[in-house]
């Protein structure tokens, strides 16, 4: 049963009279961040998907939402995150818990979340509404960037990715057999043979052998031979699991993994053959769809996740983004975001902004024929005399020195808001991740100018 409100705390506690009123009051920001989510329209997304009156009550939808923002504010751990609610009396009032009530358990949270992923999107477009009719924010000159959020991985490697296949694989035929499913002889655990090939490895880029490469393949073809043989294995429970009705909830699994399995060995006997180039590369067991993007980073020139494009206002709002499925060209992904700020926002910025990336002639016609009046996208390459001069006018130089600001937007969003690594997997998980950081990022700065001004 769907609860929007929390009731109890409706009820003064007799005890309450009896503390100081300091340890009860609300800092001036949080003061104005429980205002800005005790508007109405913050629970008709969830009364429209989840409203019913059966099964037990849930957590109310202003605690869920309120504990989500504290999270993503201030980089909490699920765990952590209840804890500290739990020993603040300033957060219990901030997130209407009574004192004498229990704080939601951090399974609790992860399962709502899953549930309430999909509405994290509409919970930002109705906070740039409230934000547009309060005239906080305009939105008639934007800029726009892409950036990458890691995915919750270790650096792959061919030999890891195989330890990872051929471990990952063990477990489930195991399980098959303690369950009963798979009656032959005993499964093989390899764990100690693939970790003497890894810690060899680990040696040899420590050393100073001059054919590194070459001896490293070696030990890969080691650990190829080993894959091969617990591939077979796996093939032959698999086959078991499929007849009997116990194993077929275990056959999916173990054939996600076997799939998994052939094709991490697959490019790893393309890789010691020479050929070091391999498209649609798995780069993870745990989350197969992150992809290897560069963006031109000094410290971390590939980076392992998905490609996020951001379009920022001139307010500093984050009025649309979007996570995308593997690395599209960031000339597909201007058009794309603007599309989408101008569907949720509901009006046609002045000026646009972005980098020589994004730039191209199509853009800059699509974007004109949108109803953008001013479109800085600075071509790549030879320019022609007529090119320098449009470049040169005082609005489009303006507007090019404005954009970089946007590199500070993401870097504020990364350290303060957990936008550098998804904890979340998949696509999905991914956009609600960031979703649920930009909109507490978006909620801070609602209050940051409203205070203000």
């Amino acid at each position: 049963m769907l609860r929007l409100k929390n009731d109890k705390t409706m009820q003064q506690e007799l005890w309450m009279s009896w503390l100081p009123q300091e340890m009860l009051k609300l800092s001036e920001e949080l003061s104005f961040v429980d205002k800005i989510l005790s508007d109405e329209r913050f629970f008709e997304p969830f009364r429209e998907r989840f409203n019913t009156r059966t099964g037990r009550p849930t957590v109310p939808v202003e605690v869920y939402v309120r504990l989500m923002y504290l999270k993503a504010r201030y980089g909490l751990g699920y765990e952590t995150l209840v804890k500290e609610v739990s020993d603040s009396i300033s957060w219990r009032v901030f997130c209407k818990i009574s004192l004498s009530e229990k704080v939601p358990d951090a399974t609790t949270l992860i399962k709502l979340t899953k549930k309430y992923g999909d509405i994290v999107e509409e919970l930002n477009r109705l906070l740039l509404e409230k934000a547009k009719e309060e005239k906080v924010i305009r939105s008639r000159k934007v800029r726009v960037d892409t950036t990458v959020v890691e995915a919750n991985i270790h650096y792959p490697t061919d030999a890891s990715l195989i330890a990872d296949g051929i471990r990952k694989v063990t477990k489930e035929m195991q399980e098959a057999q303690e369950l009963g499913v798979s009656k032959g002889e005993k499964v093989v655990d390899r764990t100690r043979s693939v970790k003497k090939r890894l810690a060899r490895i680990g040696n040899i880029v420590r050393g100073r052998a001059k054919q590194k490469m070459q001896e490293i393949d070696e030990v890969t073809k080691e650990l190829i031979g080993l894959g091969k043989a617990v591939l077979k294995r796996a093939r032959v429970i698999l086959q078991e699991c499929l007849v009997e009705p116990a194993g077929k909830a275990i056959s999916r699994g173990l054939n996600g993994s076997l799939c998994l399995l052939e094709r991490v060995i697959a490019q790893a006997e393309e890789v010691v053959s020479g050929n070091r180039q391999i498209e649609d590369r798995v780069v993870s067991l745990h989350d197969p769809g992150a992809r290897p993007i560069k963006k031109g980073s000094v410290r971390n020139p590939v980076q392992f996740g998905r490609k996020l494009g951001l379009y920022e206002s001139a307010e500093g709002f984050i009025t649309a983004y979007e996570v995308y499925d593997g690395n599209p060209s960031d000339q597909r992904v201007l058009i794309d975001i603007v599309q989408k700020h101008i569907q949720s926002f509901g009006g046609v910025p002045v000026a646009i902004s972005a980098d020589k990336g994004m730039g191209s002639r199509q853009n800059e016609l699509l974007l004109s024929e949108l109803g953008i009046k001013r479109v800085c996208l600075p071509s790549r390459g030879r320019k022609s005399q007529e090119r320098r001069l449009y470049e040169r006018t005082s609005w489009f130089r303006r507007l090019k020195k404005w954009r970089s600001g946007i590199e500070a937007r993401i870097s504020t969003l990364k350290r303060k808001y957990g936008l550098r690594r998804s904890f979340f997997d998949g696509n999905k998980g991914t956009k609600v991740w960031a979703g649920l950081g930009i909109f507490a990022h978006n909620i801070d700065r609602f209050a940051l100018l409203a205070l203000k001004g």
